[in-house]
């Protein structure tokens, strides 16, 4: 049915072609009739407007012979008055001339002071978008606590900690020149609360102590009030505590966190003083280094340093940097639009079209004398030049009329022809539309067949899967069932054994029992130690979050870069269409453009009258156009000025990351090292000494994203891959790499769910034997059913059902057992 119904629609379809192709014929050749139709009757239209005007010139030459005698008489008296009349328009154009020379150096005054105030507006603008995004961040920073550990952000935002102190870094102030040296030495104090007394602090640290949330840190006002710092000197280096600006309240505070502190500019390769004080620092201004009489640190200054100190404070200093930044573009924006408003009503006070008027009515009184005397002079010649005219125009028309009588013939044969084509061009289209239905029925039928075929070839397929996948799920239950009956006969031995040993394990459960209410009274202090360890957990998790988000948060700052930077380039590609529309100049051409030189005056004058005729004959000039110039070339050099910011921000993020790739690559091949090291020791100490295994990045290029290949190659075999070795070996293999990974980052607890089931009996020994060193130091959890490992252990729990749907736990602590039958053994 479907070969069928292709075969139908393959038919329609030819015969549709052939339809459309004589149409489209007689198509062609109605068009190529009709525009024929349409020239003659064109030309006849030109000849008919060309018989009347030459018509009219007959008759105004005729009028002109007869009215010139006339003129003559009154030629003389119409000069004298004509020359009198040029010389007073002469004195009037210029005065006009003089008015506009001044209105033009008033303009270009003005032009230039609008400029110069755009110019200025730009560089606030710019400034004010600058103290903006970097108020934003601030503020954001100053919200969120960023850099401050958990326990910070949790009192900073508990209502139950009534005493809402600031923090060290909140207090200070430093001059950004000495902002960043002042921060690396007071960094680990930066994050104290300061509180006025003892109960404040007490107050924080109970809450933190309740709720679990880490630790903070406190400096007591109270304890200041008596200090007085020491009047140390040191050589001609500043005192920091002379750039620090605070409360006076916490001056006490300051002078001693930095009472012997000096700032000095020198480098560290050039300093040559010694310290000889023991409590005297010196530090760089740039923050390169801290030096101290017994010590030296420093390095490299990183992007991000200097901007936790001080940050509220430098959140105010901002706030009235944009409001003065506001008021002084709001003052220029005003007279800007003064200088605009003086600027339009000069040009539109011009005196060029008064000029250019009177001009005008000059040199019209300059041509009527000229003509008025021509004409007396000429009028004789003027006379029989008109005459011979006359005689020509007339055989002109005489000619057009024999013209026109042939075009009325050819267009009576191209109309006949015309009705015939429109003729065959109806009958043709009907047919060619009932063809076109047809093939619609026709691929309508075949696209419904072809469906049902579909329909039934994916019906087929599912049958034969569902067949394949019931075949191979039978015989697998099979296997199961014969599995399943050799494991309860293989049961029913083990059962007899362990009812016997369950007897004697419930008699040794009620001593069990008694041991462990002696022991549960130590667990209390066992429990505070082990949350005194989670709490520092916590926070060098916190720390880690933390570092993580701040990548993140980079990370977001670079897309967010990246699509400025395209929404820049769009713009740059609209004002580029923009040119191209407007004035057909390319954004590229305007750049490269550059003055000519060595150009000739007269060639130019010439150019320019040419341009002139040019610009009269294209009628009114835009008064606007140049405005519009401005406001383009304003936002062009907007644009461009915050393209180069985009640039200067893109290289200062591509440093970022390039310091944040190179601290993060040292890190993992530092972690990388330490687990391939102890790889290879755990490795060798489950299977031999001789035994090979490594771990190798495939590209030591690009550590970070480098795939790892493990080798693992026990003494008597070459695999080519870990999945050659045996279930044994590569479970061993993978215990090795898990305790690799642990002895680079121990954990208090690990599980370990059924990894002895592919062990023999031999392996069985070396894993126990591992956690079992390993164990001195964390507490392992084995899920196992192997009774090698249940014999091993120091404690075992059995999950068991004493009733049906219900289960229970019965724990037994061996080493109790053991130490009971070493003292049964004494005793005997």
């Amino acid at each position: 049915m479907l070969e069928a119904a292709e075969e139908e629609l393959a038919k329609i379809k030819s015969s549709h072609s052939t339809l459309k192709a004589d149409l489209d014929q007689y198509l062609n050749a109605q068009q190529e009739v009709e525009r024929a139709i349409f020239e003659l009757e064109k030309n006849k239209a030109i000849n008919t407007n060309q018989l009347e005007s030459l018509g009219r010139s007959l008759l105004q030459d005729q009028q002109e012979i007869m009215s010139r005698q006339g003129e003559i008489d009154s030629l003389g008296g119409q000069l004298k008055a004509l020359t009198e009349k040029a010389e007073k328009q002469a004195s009037l154009i210029e005065k006009l001339e003089k008015k506009e020379g001044e209105r033009q150096i008033e303009i270009e005054r003005t032009e230039k002071e609008i400029s110069e105030l755009n110019d200025t507006i730009a560089a606030i603008s710019r400034k004010l978008d600058a103290k903006e995004n970097e108020f934003k961040l601030t503020k954001s920073m100053v919200d969120n606590l960023e850099g401050f550990p958990e326990s910070i952000k949790f009192l900073s935002n508990n209502k139950d900690w009534k005493t809402k102190a600031p923090l060290l870094s909140d207090i200070i102030y430093v001059n950004e020149a000495y902002r960043v040296a002042i921060e690396n030495y007071l960094d680990p104090y930066l994050n104290y609360y300061v509180v006025n007394n003892m109960e404040a602090a007490l107050n924080a640290v109970q809450l933190l102590n309740r709720t679990q949330k880490g630790k903070a840190n406190f400096f007591i006002l109270d304890a200041f009030q008596d200090y007085a710092p020491p009047l140390t000197t040191f050589g001609n280096f500043t005192r920091a505590t002379e750039l620090v600006e605070v409360e006076e309240k916490y001056t006490h505070l300051v002078s001693h966190l930095l009472s012997n502190v000096f700032l000095t500019d020198k480098e560290v390769d050039k300093l040559s003083e010694k310290i000889e004080d023991s409590q005297i620092v010196l530090l760089s201004k740039t923050g390169g280094f801290i030096k101290k009489k017994f010590s030296l640190s420093g390095g490299s200054v990183g992007l991000f340093e200097g901007k936790k100190i001080g940050r509220k404070k430098n959140l105010e200093i901002l706030e009235k940097a944009i409001n003065e930044l506001d008021k002084q573009k709001d003052t220029h924006t005003t007279t800007l639009l003064e200088l605009k408003s003086n600027l339009k009503a000069l040009k539109e006070s011009s005196s060029k079209v008064s000029i250019n008027s009177e001009k005008q009515v000059f040199n019209q009184l300059s041509q009527q004398k000229v003509s008025i005397q021509t004409r007396l002079e000429n009028f004789e010649s003027f006379a029989s030049e008109v005459t011979a005219k006359i005689e020509q125009n007339q055989l002109r028309i005489s000619k057009i009329k024999d013209n026109n009588v042939v075009i009325d013939e050819e267009l009576v044969t191209k109309r006949k022809t015309a009705e015939t084509s429109k003729a065959k061009l109806a009958n043709t289209d009907d047919s060619f539309k009932e063809v076109a239905n047809k093939m619609s029925v026709a691929n309508h039928a075949f696209n419904e067949k072809n469906i049902a075929f579909i329909k039934q070839q994916n019906m087929v397929n599912a049958i034969q899967q569902e067949l394949t996948f019931r075949e191979k799920q039978l015989q697998e239950l099979k296997e199961k069932l014969e599995n399943d009956m050799a494991t309860i006969n293989s049961s029913d031995g083990e059962i007899a054994e362990l009812l016997k040993a369950m007897k004697a394990l419930d008699e040794k459960l009620l001593e069990s029992y008694a041991i462990k209410k002696e022991r549960s009274k130590t667990l209390g202090s066992a429990e505070q130690a082990y949350f005194k360890a989670r709490g520092f957990i916590t926070e060098l998790e916190d720390t880690l979050r933390k570092s993580n988000r701040k990548y993140l948060d980079t990370q977001s700052l670079i897309n967010q870069l990246k699509d400025k930077f395209n929404d820049i380039k769009l713009s740059l590609s609209s004002i580029g269409e923009r040119l191209k529309l407007e004035f057909q100049i390319s954004i590229n051409e305007v750049i490269k453009m550059e003055p000519k030189e060595g150009l000739n005056r007269d060639d130019l004058q010439a150019k320019v009258d040419k341009l002139k005729k040019r610009l009269d004959n294209y009628g009114e000039i835009n008064p606007m156009a140049v405005e519009a110039y401005n406001e383009i070339k304003d936002r062009y050099d907007t644009i461009t000025q915050q393209r180069n910011d985009v640039i200067a921000a893109k290289d200062s993020l591509i440093e970022t990351i390039s310091e944040i790739e190179t601290t993060a690559t040292l890190q993992f091949m530092e972690a990388f090292e330490k687990v391939r090291t102890a790889f290879k020791e755990v490795f060798q100490s489950l299977f031999t000494e001789d035994d090979i295994c490594d771990l190798v990045l495939t590209d030591p290029d690009n550590p970070l994203d480098s795939p790892i290949n493990i080798t693992a190659k026990p003494k008597g075999k070459r695999p080519q891959s870990i999945s050659q070795l045996s279930g044994g070996e590569k479970t061993l293999t993978a215990t090795a790499l898990l305790f690799a990974l642990y002895l680079l980052k121990p954990a208090p607890f690990c599980i370990f769910d059924e990894v002895d089931a592919p062990l023999d009996d031999a392996n069985i020994e070396k894993f126990n034997n591992i956690i079992k060193k390993f164990a001195e130091k964390s507490q392992f959890i084995v899920v196992t059913h192997n009774k090698q490992t249940m014999a091993a252990v120091d404690v075992i729990y059995g999950v068991h059902m004493q009733e049906m749907g219900v289960s229970s736990v019965t724990p037994v602590d061996f080493r109790t057992l053991e130490h009971s039958n070493i003292l049964q053994a004494a005793e005997g």
